[in-house]
């Protein structure tokens, strides 16, 4: 028999478990390891979803940049009026 239910539950558990509120520092250190910032090069605005987050991304405006999750990043990369922002 299977025992893939407690599997299952074994990794919800895991994940909930870790998955705690961060200060702000931590989080701006997070952000540096695990966001990859993008630029909008379109004419008006852009709101894209993240294939793998489910995170939503607006870009209001020609220009903007925007974190974006590095999980999310391959995805990002096939929409053209979106390139990854050059470092400054």
């Amino acid at each position: 028999m299977c025992n893939c239910g407690n599997k299952r539950a074994h990794l919800t558990q895991q994940h909930s478990t870790t998955s705690g509120i961060i200060s702000s520092a931590e989080e701006n250190t997070s952000n540096n390891r695990r966001n990859v910032r993008f630029e909008y090069i379109g004419k008006t605005a852009l709101t894209v979803t993240g294939s793998i987050t489910g995170r939503r991304y607006r870009f209001s405006s020609p220009g903007e940049i925007v974190q974006v999750d590095l999980s999310d990043v391959s995805g990002l990369m096939l929409i053209p009026v979106l390139r990854k922002a050059l470092d400054a």
